[in-house]
């Protein structure tokens, strides 16, 4: 059973990269395009993910196969969270990477993607070295209580799934002038076109 579950784990790691190379996420551009507001591909990819393993989830839940009971949901903890975010969002706007898609560039043979594992193990251990003087800061204000986002907003799931598609679409939408415009610019006909003066 455990070795089933880690076979598992390997081959939807392996299934997931894949498509994360192929959606172009091997380059830190990539992600800081994303960042600069000028490529919304990682969001697009990103957030379809979250909503089709939400979907997945609220589909077993509704035939039986899953309960809450069999999951565990953590408290909020703001003030660690908000650190947390800040350095990880520090880290990829700096790096172009997270720790997924530094992954994948480093096997599809860019340096620059072992050079932000190696940073990413570094700073692991730094943070390991000094949790333990910073625990009772990090613990200190606790959020919302083990509570998901339907619980939280007192809506239904299928409400709340609804609304995140919602915004799915309408970012899709709204940036759909982006591609295109993009395109057309690095087109090859629009590169041999002549310069009039």
């Amino acid at each position: 059973m455990e070795y089933s579950g880690a076979i598992s784990g390997i081959l939807l790691g392996l299934i997931f990269g894949y498509v994360l190379e192929n959606a172009g996420f091997g380059s830190g551009c990539k992600l800081t395009a994303q960042l600069r507001l000028q490529d919304w591909a990682v969001f697009k990819v990103m957030f379809t993910a979250i909503l089709v393993a939400a979907g997945g989830l609220y589909a077993l839940q509704a035939m039986g196969m899953v309960t809450m009971d069999n999951m565990f949901v953590p408290s909020v903890l703001l003030w660690g969270s908000s650190l947390g975010g800040v350095l990880i969002g520090a880290g990829m706007a700096i790096g172009g990477y997270c720790p997924g898609t530094s992954m994948v560039a480093f096997c599809s043979g860019k340096l620059d993607g072992l050079v932000f594992i190696i940073g990413l193990g570094a700073g692991t251990l730094l943070f390991n070295s000094v949790y333990a003087s910073i625990k009772s800061w990090v613990w200190m204000q606790v959020g919302p209580d083990s509570l998901t986002l339907p619980q939280l907003l007192h809506m239904p799931a299928w409400a709340v799934w609804s609304l995140l598609f919602a915004v799915l679409v309408l970012v899709g939408y709204l940036t759909r002038g982006n591609k295109r415009n993009k395109s057309s610019s690095e087109s090859p006909a629009s590169s041999m076109a002549p310069q009039h003066s």
